[in-house]
């Protein structure tokens, strides 16, 4: 069963792909990001699965990272694979008043995810 939405949290969300072995080696990094921040909800994606969901938003180098609030997303885009440096970003979203949004086209992917699962716990690859 999902949980249920939480308006207030941040949604850091990687968009990944299975056969990839950045993605691979990124896992446990992004993992370390999530322990760090528990108070965002962290999701792992697999392009390839959510291929419908994921529209005409082409993800070109691994790992890229979807960052969002309520239903505005204010990241998309390649990181470093360093959980400090993810947990830096997201300070740094956090801390913008107000935070800088990564587009109209970002902004419907996140809905979209977010209409697959409310939670974002129950996708594909589901929660890290």
């Amino acid at each position: 069963m999902a949980n249920p939405p939480q308006p207030d949290v941040w949604h850091v969300i990687c968009l990944c792909a299975d056969w990839c072995g950045v993605c691979g080696d990124y896992r446990d990094t992004f993992e370390r990001a999530k322990r760090a921040n528990p108070q965002a909800r962290f999701s792992w994606v697999d392009i390839e699965d959510e291929a419908e969901v994921m529209g005409d938003v082409d993800v070109e180098t691994f790992p890229t990272l979807l960052i969002g609030h309520r239903s505005k997303a204010h990241f998309l885009g390649p990181v470093l694979p360093s959980a400090e440096h993810i947990s830096r970003l997201l300070a740094s979203l956090r801390a913008a008043s107000p935070p800088p949004t990564a587009g109209p086209q970002a902004d419907s992917l996140l809905k979209r995810l977010m209409a697959l699962d409310p939670g974002l716990g129950a996708m594909h690859r589901g929660d890290v």
